[in-house]
């Protein structure tokens, strides 16, 4: 799926997050969610030059909103799944950089975030997406981009404590903007 395919929710749901956005409610998007919430604010979503699937290192982008983010998070591996990207929407600051998509978290504000990358993930989910997602992984395995799921589950506990590192790092300074209104 992509935020480009005419399906009749992805108009309505673009006008809620400009609407939340507007009402300075904080907005937050993994993946596909960050896709839509460049659209909504006048991004661009564009096929990456390639499709990445499994682990992968992300780095911070130096500047104060990176900083204010990820604190002295500098690298970490992060999950991802994904054969689209999002440009920094109009007023957004990237805040996170791979070497395969450039555009892997940015920030709108001191509210709202976007990651095409998945903090998010669980053993559980990545199981899950290695079973449904079997035929994508099959087809694209060429580039050094995308992993096999046997690849994907190596030192996985250690993968995910340290991706539940960088999670509750970017979920703490997100959560700010719910409690204090900044």
């Amino acid at each position: 799926m992509s935020v480009n395919d005419d399906l009749p929710w992805i108009p309505p749901l673009l006008a809620f997050i400009r609407s939340m956005i507007d009402a300075d409610l904080p907005v937050i998007g993994h993946c596909l969610g960050g896709q839509l919430i460049s659209k909504a604010l006048g991004g661009i979503v564009t096929r990456n030059p390639v499709k990445e699937i499994g682990w992968g290192l992300v780095n911070a982008v130096a500047g104060p909103q990176a900083s204010r983010w990820l604190g002295d998070l500098q690298q970490f591996e992060s999950f991802h799944w994904h054969g689209e990207t999002f440009s920094i929407p109009p007023g957004g600051t990237r805040i996170l950089a791979s070497a395969a998509c450039p555009n892997q978290a940015y920030v709108v504000g001191e509210k709202h975030l976007g990651m095409q990358c998945h903090v998010e993930m669980t053993a559980e989910m990545i199981h899950e997406w290695c079973q449904s997602g079997a035929e994508e992984i099959a087809a694209s395995l060429s580039p050094a981009t995308v992993q096999t799921s046997e690849q994907m589950a190596e030192n996985l506990d250690h993968r995910l404590a340290t991706l539940n590192r960088a999670a509750e790092q970017l979920y703490s300074r997100w959560i700010q903007g719910l409690k204090t209104g900044t």
